[in-house]
């Protein structure tokens, strides 16, 4: 009773701010003596040492890892459980010159998994080919009728899969059962392992201690190829031919890895950061075109542009059309063919902005209108006209707006298939795993996941499911919180700190650009630019040095009058470079 009491209360804060989460702004407070320990090694700003110990990087030692990334510092992959199986058996499949099948998932983590195996198997001379599922019509993950009417008439007799197939038992008893054997590289949640498969390559199994839960698909994948290239040089494979240079493919694994939103820690760090630096050498035509279609400065990508530019251009293919044009992308050397593709693309990701915003329109003017929908914990809703492909993206908004889990679900034939995002407070993978007498099949992890219903089940599986997160939360999960990094006055930045800051990069999940808080600012000047973004000048009332600041807020409401001062904000701190110059700028997050 009590805790219904405070969720109301929770609700009633989010209605009468007008669809405004209630804001919690927690200040981190570092253990002192790791931030003097960190400072005296390093000879770095406390703030710095303060923000590495904010990401449990508590020690001299793992800080100057964290703040030099080395593919020499990547921790060895026989740990993983089922390694030594996989290559053992992909090197027979090579040495026989058996018929070779990379299955991957539409997305970017899958995409990038694809090519990179491809590659590598081309580069050894396999007799290797790919299919990707289309979205729409075939739906996720391996299934019995790809084994039926594709892999058995075109003679395979090894499947690999890329970020995909922890839950394909059907397809894997299917396989066996005509000969053909299944390797399973994947690193989504598993519950049961799929017994007759070959190998299971996925660390969040959990008879798997390597301590590599937080890969990517494509992560998982590397370190299959690491793997195999050793493999490969203990049977002297590579005699009478070079061994690829796995690095090359590092630039791949970064937009894999920054596009799925893992943690970018240990690992995950290390790819992305030289997965950037290859990049920005301009290595790769397909990258290169794509980074030119987006507008991007050449030479400057960062995991920002990954995540906002590149990578939903590259999931375009998989929501509008196929996938497959993406690893062609990828996989090409010759620039017009990139340029065409790259282009190809972009249109794609425009259409699919147009698709989600009607979708992103319909539904909140439903909410407006059905205020008694957010009276719950969850929101499960569903429509036949809606298109699949991009309701994941659609879902990740509405959390935003309204901070609670969110399913969508796009009905056709009876038949619902859908996309879930949820809270940092709720276990979205549990919630649905509680629910599964309810669905035909679902799949996923604690942030995102995926589901296919009878139309007949929608009303009892939205009962149950918030019936599912009711149990699972606390009214305080339903509060967004802010965590500040560190309190910083305007008298205290300079141009040494925002060079440290730098060295932090690359940001993304797990390792996010820090956050600060001010407190009495005030606004000197400002004004609109773009569509919705406030550009501005601020000091600060109680600052000694009368410093000024230029300073960005995006995507404000502009309808809403600019106050003079503020209370306090939280912003980030960083260069603006232009025209060969740079200056410091503060971004405004919250006020």
């Amino acid at each position: 009773m009590k805790n219904s009491f405070r969720f109301l209360v929770v609700l009633t804060l989010v209605i009468s701010y007008g669809f405004f989460m209630k804001k919690h702004w927690q200040i981190l407070k570092p253990d002192i003596i790791s931030v003097e320990n960190i400072v005296k090694a390093l000879k770095c700003n406390p703030i710095i040492a303060s923000i590495l110990v904010n990401r449990h990087i508590v020690s001299a030692e793992d800080a100057t890892s964290f703040l030099k990334p080395s593919l020499n510092n990547l921790r060895g992959p026989f740990s993983i459980k089922d390694m030594d199986i996989a290559v053992s058996r992909i090197f027979s499949a090579i040495a026989s010159n058996e018929k070779i099948l990379i299955f991957g998932d539409y997305d970017v983590d899958g995409i990038t998994a694809i090519t990179i195996l491809f590659e590598f198997f081309r580069w050894v001379g396999a007799d290797v080919s790919y299919y990707i599922p289309h979205r729409i019509k075939e739906g996720y993950g391996l299934q019995v009728q790809h084994i039926s009417d594709y892999a058995l008439p075109n003679s395979i007799k090894l499947i690999i899969t890329a970020d995909c197939g922890s839950s394909s038992h059907r397809a894997v008893k299917a396989a066996r059962d005509n000969g053909i054997d299944i390797i399973i590289t994947d690193h989504h949640n598993i519950s049961e392992r799929p017994q007759q498969a070959v190998a299971v390559v996925n660390p969040k199994q959990h008879d798997c201690n390597s301590g590599f839960d937080n890969l990517a698909g494509v992560g998982v994948a590397f370190y299959l190829l690491i793997s195999l290239r050793k493999y490969l040089r203990d049977m002297h494979f590579w005699q009478n031919r070079p061994e690829p240079n796995l690095k090359n493919f590092c630039d791949l694994v970064a937009l894999g890895t920054v596009a799925d939103m893992v943690p970018l820690l240990n690992e995950n760090r290390i790819f992305t950061w030289t997965g950037l630096n290859l990049i920005n050498s301009g290595n790769r035509c397909g990258i290169n075109a794509l980074i030119e279609t987006c507008g991007i400065k050449m030479h400057s990508t960062d995991t920002q542009d990954i995540a906002f530019k590149l990578a939903p251009r590259l999931n375009a293919a998989g929501r509008i059309d196929h996938a497959k044009s993406a690893v062609k992308l990828l996989t090409t050397t010759e620039q017009e063919t990139a340029k065409y593709i790259a282009e190809s693309l972009n249109s794609m990701n425009v259409k699919r902005q147009e698709i989600e915003k009607k979708i992103l329109d319909e539904i909140l003017l439903n909410l407006r209108k059905n205020p008694s929908l957010l009276s719950k914990r969850s929101l499960v809703l569903s429509h036949p006209d809606w298109h699949e492909g991009v309701l994941g993206i659609v879902a990740s908004r509405i959390v935003k707006i309204y901070f609670r889990p969110v399913v969508l679900i796009a009905v056709k034939e009876d038949v619902g298939k859908g996309s879930s995002r949820s809270i940092p407070g709720f276990d979205l993978y549990k919630g649905l795993q509680a629910c599964s007498s309810d669905l035909e099949s679902f799949g996923g992890h604690s942030m995102a996941g995926g589901l296919k219903i009878k139309a007949e089940k929608i009303d009892l599986f939205q009962r149950n499911f918030e019936n599912a997160v009711a149990k699972m939360t606390e009214p305080d999960d339903f509060v967004r919180t802010i965590s500040i990094d560190y309190g910083l006055d305007f008298d205290d930045i300079s141009d040494g700190l925002i060079d440290e800051l730098e060295s932090l990069k690359p940001f993304g999940a797990g390792n996010p650009e820090p956050l600060f808080m001010a407190r009495n600012v005030k606004v000197l000047s400002s004004q609109i630019v773009g569509e919705n973004h406030r550009r501005m000048i601020l000091g600060q009332s109680s600052g000694k040095k009368n410093r000024t600041f230029k300073a960005i807020q995006f995507n404000i409401n502009t309808g809403i009058p600019l106050n003079e001062s503020f209370d306090k904000i939280s912003f980030r701190l960083c260069w603006n470079r232009w025209n060969n110059k740079k200056t410091a700028q503060i971004v405004v997050e919250e006020t």
